[in-house]
């Protein structure tokens, strides 16, 4: 049974970092694509930065040169580095994982419903104010 569990969220002043973390469980990495998604109150989820199996990141335009997502050796914990955080980044992040590359499971970041992937964790909030 694929686990996903989320946390680093909080409360951080505009300017600062945070760090997200995903501990993954229960499948098979080399054939997941994984990735971190947001939702705001009142918007719909969307993707902002993504990991496929073969290693190759990709950022929603609104995130690119500021959030980075990586994972460990071992591929049992998936990580986003966030800085130059900004108001609009406020939202409750998921960590989620879809079978196959990325190309196949999310057509769009950024894009609300651009996505279908299988599993997902229950949300870590992050505010900036």
């Amino acid at each position: 049974q694929v686990q996903l569990v989320e946390s680093g969220g909080g409360l951080v002043q505009p300017g600062g970092s945070l760090r997200l973390s995903c501990a993954t469980s229960g499948f098979k990495p080399t054939n997941y694509c994984v990735g971190w998604f947001r939702q705001a109150p009142g918007k719909q989820r969307v993707g902002v930065a993504s990991l496929d199996v073969d290693g190759a990141t990709n950022y929603a335009e609104s995130v690119q040169g500021r959030f980075t997502i990586s994972q460990d050796n071992a591929k049992t914990s998936l990580t986003l580095q966030m800085n130059n955080l900004k108001p609009e980044d406020s939202a409750m992040y998921y960590c989620a994982a879809g079978i196959g590359r990325c190309a196949q499971v999310i057509r769009a970041l950024g894009v609300p419903r651009a996505y279908g992937m299988e599993d997902w964790g229950k949300g870590t909030q992050v505010t900036v104010s």
